[in-house]
């Protein structure tokens, strides 16, 4: 038992690790650039991909209404 558990405190770690998985940082980026460049047929194989490793709904929704991508049309 070390003394933090005798006294009750918390000491929280330095440094918080965020694990950010490659293969979904990589379909986010390609669902970007199918988005960019509109080929929208492509677009739910990458979140599905990114979803299946790890993805959150909002990291996606920041992709598809990201302001600065404006669809021709």
């Amino acid at each position: 038992m070390n003394m933090n558990q005798l006294t009750g405190q918390f000491n929280p770690p330095r440094f918080l690790r965020i694990k950010r998985h490659p293969v979904k940082l990589t379909a986010l980026l390609y669902l970007q650039d199918a988005l960019r460049e509109e080929r929208y047929e492509e677009c739910a194989e990458f979140i599905a991909v990114a979803r299946e490793f790890g993805a959150e709904a909002y990291e996606i929704q920041q992709l598809l209404e990201d302001p600065r991508r404006k669809p021709r049309g």
